[in-house]
């Protein structure tokens, strides 16, 4: 064998996968790239009559529409979106009140201070998080069940409130993590390959392109923290802590009902080849 055409050749098939990967991750973060655009574009353009936030809510519903007719997202997933809209909204709602962030803008459509296309940011995650399990054929191994993952979730979700009156226990929680998720992994694929990564690791990955989005969304006015009211500044690198926690629950809750849809699949499959054998026999 050439060395050079084997060097050629490996070059090749690694610069395709790193494209599929590209093309694919870029595919899957279609809702949040949409929602980036329309930051961006109401920046500049304003509708008579109109309120920018309102407009902004507008355009997610038709976005999410759009993917839904068009079978970029399925009935499932448009549950699960539906979901994280709420969970995000709740914690918007507190978090405003308690003057962590605020959404300067007037709307029609604002509750509490938030404007509700605000609950479509975090959906935008559990968008990506459905996207990538599908495209990527995900898979996990050791996860350590129901029981500690949602408690594990449920705790990271009420620490965002409670910390406000009590202890911050975030790091208490991040340790608690790195012990029920120590052997858990991801295996996902690329162009026919199959890799495997901790899933820590994703965690960690996944949250510090959320920071850079955050920045880039607090650039173009989408919310703005106490210390940029007057000016924009880079949003401080400890909220990376902060979205490490809620990929977590982000990941959690599309995990467990994934792993849960697959087992009654099995379960369902087995009762029909039990059948088809009783039916037989007879």
């Amino acid at each position: 064998m050439n060395p050079a055409i084997s060097w050629t050749e490996r070059g090749f098939r690694s610069w395709r996968k790193l494209v599929y990967f590209g093309v694919n991750q870029a595919a899957c973060c279609l809702f949040p790239v949409c929602i980036f655009a329309a930051l961006a574009l109401t920046k500049i353009v304003h509708v008579p009559g109109l309120h920018r936030y309102d407009l902004l809510l507008a355009i997610c519903l038709l976005v999410q529409l759009a993917m839904y007719l068009s079978g970029l997202e399925t009935k499932d997933e448009m549950k699960v979106i539906a979901l994280f809209h709420v969970i995000g909204l709740a914690l918007e709602l507190f978090k405003v009140r308690m003057g962590s962030w605020s959404y300067p803008e007037a709307a029609w459509t604002k509750v509490g201070g938030v404007p509700l296309y605000s609950g479509f940011m975090y959906a935008s995650v559990a968008s990506y998080i459905c996207q990538a399990w599908r495209r990527f054929d995900l898979g996990i191994a050791h996860w350590p069940g129901m029981l500690a993952a949602a408690s594990l979730a449920a705790a990271i979700y009420l620490n965002f409130f409670t910390h406000h009156y009590w202890y911050d226990v975030r790091w208490w929680l991040t340790l608690a993590l790195l012990v029920v998720f120590r052997r858990t992994s991801v295996s996902f694929t690329v162009d026919g390959v199959r890799y495997r990564m901790p899933l820590l690791l994703s965690f960690l990955l996944i949250a510090f392109f959320i920071w850079i989005a955050e920045n880039i969304s607090t650039f173009l006015g989408a919310w703005k923290y106490p210390d940029q009211l007057h000016s924009w500044r880079w949003v401080h690198l400890g909220k990376l802590s902060s979205w490490f926690l809620l990929v977590i629950i982000s990941i959690v809750i599309v995990a467990q009902l994934k792993l849960t849809k697959e087992r009654l699949k099995e379960k369902s499959s087995v009762k029909e080849v039990r059948k088809g054998d009783g039916e037989s026999a007879c």
